[in-house]
This record gives structure tokens, sequence and C-alpha cells, in this order.
């Protein structure tokens, strides 16, 4: 009897460890390393008031573009507050490194720095090096290269002092009016996103930047933007496994150390009417934690969001987020209120005290294993110069030059001949002077503005750009009915090259029939068009294969390849 009950002891023991792992640890982790960490969280966590333990489940947003008022109230909530992290918003880099600095030597246990970097720190620090967006990155057949791309953004993520990169997003968008996922997306299909997040985190992870899946449930189908109103989710439990939740079941035991919490209503998986996911127990507890067996850090999406910010006070948000089974609220605008009221929760018994003691273990083992024990103050000296440089574009247009998708070249008009005349049409609202300057013809590149058109030749190779705006990730990419004809037009009676510089859902109501060769791009910036000018002239190979469903003839995993040529040479543009 009592070899058992020492049996019973020893298996109760083991797990409460496992129920407070981390599910990111480095690797090549000892057992050493692992007793080490075990026994700076227990030390940690014992040394903490209970004040200072609901302190660790807030991240409170930074701006530095809000004033100084601004400054010195997250000042405060830092130093009243004891809260857990930051949210690096926009937009001056080496202030909020001087910040960062400030309040972590301020801090009794060191704060989680976070950022939304999707597409890098340019996501809110204009001076860095734009990246591409997910769906881009979607495109690309090499999936190692998009490791090697968020490494990148690891390296740029360590020079700002920031840990945790809310990224990347699986949700599958099957949407193509999703107002708010879009291009933050790998694509429609499942397999495409989970081998390119898996990437993704991969680059993040091997290098010491927590990684966070989002936005769980899926957030692909939706049609309301959730910064706004509350999305909802309609389909079935059939379609919600093989499509929504399939990223996240599939690479959320993969050792990523994060999963954000949406803002949608579901109802298949929660009963309560308009009840958030972000703040549903059957969501965050019955289905992630006990079903899926999650074991990692789970955050809330940011919670000034309209679609909660609108339905729940400051405070009473962050307790019902809690409440739900979230170890993090972000964004929180409750701070106070929301650690009164659930410690009011605890002593009402409504939550045990062992919920704080799992989300705050998590929650230390995770910053132990970032290395935040030994947290070291960044220099902010030259630091938009080491967030923006050759290296930086060097790696950027090579994901571009390997997301380029060729969807048809009929009469085989690419690469381009050097030998030959060819007339630019660029249509839309966007800059391709870019795309002109590099795309260095061995023959002369006569530019046609769209009403100039009629005195381009018969049977003349033209290609017309779709230059779309892609100032931010969430610009319309429809194209106007105006470059539609003009594209039917020159289509009747010439070789037409038509380049995409936009989403490839640009061309879910264009009429491509008669147009001989199509190419999507994706994006338009400086980076994309020399990876397209290149591409063009056979400098490099063309290989990218579409990520989403755009209408029935365009079809995910469409594409055909196009070995590089080097007969393009010492060419010129000549504006007419």
């Amino acid at each position: 009897m009592k070899n058992f009950k020492s049996q019973i002891l020893v298996l109760t023991v083991l797990l409460f460890v496992a129920k407070f792992q981390s599910q990111y640890q480095p690797k090549n982790l000892s057992k050493a390393d692992l007793k080490k960490a075990n026994e700076w969280v227990d030390k940690t966590y014992n040394s903490l008031s209970q004040d200072e333990k609901l302190g660790q489940l807030f991240i409170i947003a930074l701006y530095t573009n809000k004033g100084e008022d601004y400054i010195t109230n997250v000042r405060n909530i830092v130093v009243n507050e004891k809260i857990g992290g930051l949210i690096l918003m926009q937009d001056d880099a080496a202030r909020e490194i001087n910040l960062v600095n400030e309040f972590q030597q301020k801090s009794k246990v060191p704060l989680m720095i976070g950022m939304d970097a999707e597409w890098g720190l340019f996501q809110r620090i204009a001076a860095a090096h734009k990246f591409p967006w997910a769906m881009t990155l979607g495109a690309i057949q090499d999936k190692s290269l998009i490791a090697e791309m968020s490494a990148k953004i690891a390296e740029d993520c360590h020079r700002m002092g920031i840990n945790w990169d809310f990224a990347p997003v699986v949700d599958v968008n099957t949407n193509p009016d999703n107002p708010i996922i879009g291009n933050r997306s790998f694509g429609s299909e499942v397999e495409n996103v989970v081998k390119s997040a898996s990437a993704y985190s991969d680059g993040l992870q091997n290098h010491q930047i927590l990684a966070a899946i989002k936005h769980f449930p899926g957030h692909g189908d939706t049609s309301t933007d959730s910064h706004h109103d509350l999305p909802v989710v309609s389909h079935d439990l059939n379609r919600l496994n093989s499509v929504e939740l399939a990223p996240f079941k599939t690479l959320m035991n993969k050792g990523i150390g994060g999963v954000m919490v949406a803002h949608l209503y579901v109802p298949a998986l929660e009963s309560g009417k308009n009840i958030p996911a972000s703040v549903s127990k059957n969501i965050i507890t019955g289905l992630l934690k006990e079903k899926l067996g999650y074991k990692g850090l789970i955050i809330t999406d940011a919670l000034n969001m309209g679609a909660v910010a609108k339905r729940y006070k400051p405070g009473e948000l962050d307790a019902l987020a809690f409440k739900a089974g979230n170890d993090i609220m972000l964004f929180s605008d409750g701070v106070k209120e929301g650690k009164r009221l659930i410690q009011l929760a605890i002593d009402n018994k409504e939550i045990p005290q062992q919920r704080v003691e799992e989300s705050v273990k998590k929650i230390l083992l995770t910053k132990y294993f970032l290395g935040l024990h030994e947290y070291q103050p960044r220099n902010p000296e030259n630091i938009n110069q080491d967030l923006n440089n050759e290296s930086h574009k060097k790696i950027v247009q090579k994901m571009y030059s390997n997301a380029l998708t060729l969807l048809k070249d009929e009469k085989k008009l690419l690469p381009l001949n050097c030998k030959e005349t060819y007339y630019y049409v660029p249509l839309e609202e966007a800059p391709y002077q870019t795309f002109l300057d590099q795309l260095n013809l061995g023959t002369t590149v006569i530019i046609k503005n769209a009403n100039e058109i009629s005195t381009i030749p018969a049977n003349s190779k033209v290609i017309v750009g779709f230059h779309k705006d892609n100032s931010t990730a969430y610009k319309p990419y429809k194209i106007s009915d105006a470059s539609k004809k003009i594209l039917a037009d020159l289509s009747k009676n010439q070789n037409v090259i038509l380049n995409v510089f936009g989403s490839a859902y640009a061309l879910i109501d264009v009429d491509i029939s008669k147009v001989s060769t199509v190419l999507v791009s994706y994006e338009n910036n400086d980076d994309s068009m020399v990876a397209t000018a290149n591409a063009l002239n056979g400098k490099t190979k063309i290989w990218g294969r579409l990520p989403v469903l755009v209408n029935d003839k365009l079809k995910a995993g469409m594409g055909v390849d196009l070995d590089s040529s080097t007969k393009n040479k010492n060419s010129k543009t000549v504006v007419e």
C-alpha cells in the first residue's frame, strides 16, 4: 500500500509539472538546462506577491507617436501594475528601444516584448524594410526560403529587444472578400498554409523568437473586420475541422509557443449567443486546451478591437478572457480593473488559484527559454540602418522572385527578346517607374498611356501592368472597369503580356481568355518590381504557384515553370 501511494504521489507530481510546461523550448535543451529553467521559474514565482502574479497576465501597447502623456501613462502601468509585457506599436524604433530599456530596468520580472511583425518590423516601424505578405510567400515552392526570411525577421527582432513575433497567420483564406485577412494568409489550401506557416515559425523559433499562430479557431472565411465588429463563422463541425481548425491542429503540437485567439462568433463551437471565441471557455479550455491538448501560451487578440470592446467594459473583458482559459490578455485597456475582477473571481471560487499558477509559470518558463532572465539593454544607435539595408533587400527580392507565378504563356512570349520592340501600358493607380527602370531590355520599350493605345501598331508585343496600390495589406484588389476594357481592346489585335502587381484575386472578374501571357507578381513595390523585371529578362527562373482559388478557371496550385535565360543584355528604356 505504501509503495502504491508513492507511485500515486510521483504520478501526481509528474502531471503537475507537465501542466506547467511551455510548448516552446530551445533546441538541444539538456536535462540540466531544463532543471535550471524550472528552478528559476519556481524561485521567481515564489518571490511574487499575488498582485505581481496577476500582473504577469497582461500585455499593454506602447506607441511613440501619441505624445508624452501617453508614454507617462504606460510608464505608470509598468511600474504600478507590474505587467508581464508590452506590444510595440508605431513608430520610432530608437525611442522604443530607449523606453524598453527603461521599463525592463524598472521591472522585477523581465517584460515580454511583442510585435505584430508578419511582414517584418515594417508592419509597425516605417523605417524598417518591408518583407512580403504571407499570400506572396504562399506562392513560393521552396518553403525553406520562408524560414530563411523569417530568420532575418528574428534578427531584426533581437536588434530591437523583441521576443515575440505575433505571427504567422494560419487562417485559410477561402473568402476573397475577407477585409482583414486576405494578403495576410498563405492561401486557400490547408496543406500550403501548414507548410508555409511551419517554415515561418521555424525561422523565428530556431533563432529564439517566439511565434504565435493566429487567429484561432480560424478567421479565413469572414466578411467582417473584427477591428470594427464581431464576425460570424457559421460552418458546421465537419467543415471547421477540415479547413479552419486544420492548420492549428497540425501545427500547435510542433513546438510553436503561442496561439492567438480571435474575436469571432462560431456557433458550432459556442452555443452561447454572440460569445466571441476570445472569451469562450468552450472554445479555449474545452477545445484548444483539453481536446487538442495545447500546452503553450494562449493569448487573446487585441482587446481594444471593436468586436469585443463594443460589448464589454475594460477590465470586465480581461477577466472574462482569463476565465475562458487565456494566459495573456493582449492590448489591455483595463489592467487594474482586470486584476481586481480576476482576484474577486478567485475569492468567490469561480477561478481556482491554480489557474493563476498555471498561466504565470508558463509565462515565466517561456521568458526563461527566450533568454529574458539574462536581458541585455539594446543600443538605439544606427537602428534604422540596421533594420533596412542591402542584406534585407537581397533576401526580400529573392522571395518575390521565387513567388512569381506564370499562369499562362500560350505564344511563348517569355522571356523577353532583346532584339524586339515592346510597348508598355501601365494601368491602375500605383507607381510603376521602378519596373521600367529595371526592365533593362536590349531593344526599345515604348511607354504608352491609356489614352494612347490606339497608336500601338497591330500585332505588337504589349506588356500591360496592373499596378495596384499596396501601401497597406488591406487595400482593395479590384481592377477598374476602365482597365479591364483597355485590356480587352488590346487583346483583340495585340500580343499581350499581362503583369499583375497586386493580389491574384485581382483576376477574379478579369477576362484573360484572349490574353497570351499572364504573370502574377502579388505586390507593387520596388523589390517586387525589380524581381519581376529580372524574371522577364530571363535572369531568374519563374516557378511560383497560385496560392488561392481565384475563380472556376484560376485554381490554387496553378502555374507554369519558365527557366531562366541569358539572352537579354544591355537594354534601355525609352519614353515616347
